[in-house]
């Protein structure tokens, strides 16, 4: 990995999500590099069971972790002077479990609260880890960039987490005036943290080929898509806290493109070559998308970021730790 996602020697970090995939990202990235680890204060609402759960993380130098919630203002270290403030909590990892309405509140209400602490608690800095789904359904099988100005069905509840996120974005640009504000669009991810058994294809593959009988297909498997390694993410999404452009939103994912059936072969070959794929044939539910794949030319041009990570090697990784 580069050294350029190093923190000046006086920052404070405020992170949130920092129990979700991002955050342990992040955390496992500062554990492999500690000379790149600041002072970090992380929000979680239950800091106790994160510890028991991962104390080798909790235990990290400098890492505070203070007990709130994005959406009780009051529960919040407003005591706190911070330099950055990465945003990555309400990813979508739980989110099907909540009502579209709890889906939008979640996002917006807590981007909302986090951008008047960033301001309150001096922040020069904040990073809102944002989502591909921004963009709407987009069928072209080239990556989506970031000029483009589709969005998802606002008519449509099942779209509640996707135009949540557009909002989110929205509020980062009227407080871009108050401090240094970046977004990051963020697609697919894979790599040790990633759940096995929730709604991800890549870790329900995994998970079969570790456990089951056969990889299950559930649609057609022609599907298109692209993985970064959380790894990568890590990295990604420090560089572009501490160097992205101001009120700039910058995708963030592999271009690697792969069908739905290719994935699931590659990951029987690589992890159970002896088990077979079944791919079911049913028809996908109304509004799901069937290419989502980002441009990551910006993110290269402008700030140097590269894949470090394979997709065979994420795979193999996040199979280690299943």
């Amino acid at each position: 990995m580069n050294s350029d996602a190093a923190f000046q020697a006086d920052a404070h970090l405020l992170l949130t999500g920092g129990t979700g995939f991002f955050g342990l990202a992040l955390l496992r990235h500062w554990l492999a590099n500690p000379s790149l680890l600041p002072r970090v204060t992380l929000l979680s609402r239950n800091p106790a069971a994160f510890a028991a759960r991962h104390p080798e993380l909790a235990q990290l130098p400098g890492l505070r972790l203070h007990g709130g919630d994005i959406l009780q203002p009051g529960s919040l270290p407003w005591q706190g002077r911070f330099s950055h403030v990465l945003h990555a909590a309400a990813d979508s990892t739980l989110g099907p479990q909540l009502s579209p309405l709890e889906r939008f509140d979640q996002v917006v209400t807590g981007t909302r609260n986090m951008l008047d602490l960033a301001v309150a608690t001096g922040a020069q800095r904040f990073l809102l880890t944002s989502s591909g789904g921004v963009y709407g359904t987009i069928e072209a099988a080239t990556g989506v960039s970031e000029t483009c100005l589709t969005m998802p069905d606002p008519l449509q509840p099942s779209q509640a987490y996707n135009v949540a996120k557009r909002a989110a974005e929205h509020l980062c640009a009227l407080y871009q005036q108050r401090l240094e504000v970046v977004i990051a669009r963020c697609f697919a991810f894979v790599g040790r943290d990633l759940p096995l058994q929730v709604h991800f294809a890549i870790g329900n593959f995994i998970h079969d080929a570790l456990y089951n009988d056969a990889l299950i297909v559930h649609g057609d498997g022609t599907a298109l898509r692209s993985y970064m390694d959380q790894r990568d993410l890590a990295h990604w999404l420090l560089v572009l806290l501490l160097r992205g452009h101001n009120a700039q939103a910058y995708n963030v994912g592999s271009e690697q493109a792969v069908s739905i059936a290719q994935l699931a072969h590659l990951v029987r070959d690589l992890l159970a070559p002896h088990k077979p794929v079944k791919i079911m044939g049913r028809a996908e539910s109304v509004g799901t998308r069937t290419v989502y794949l980002p441009c990551i030319e910006k993110a290269r041009f402008e700030l140097g970021l590269q894949l470090q990570f394979s997709l065979h090697e994420s795979i193999r990784e996040a199979a280690r730790h299943g």
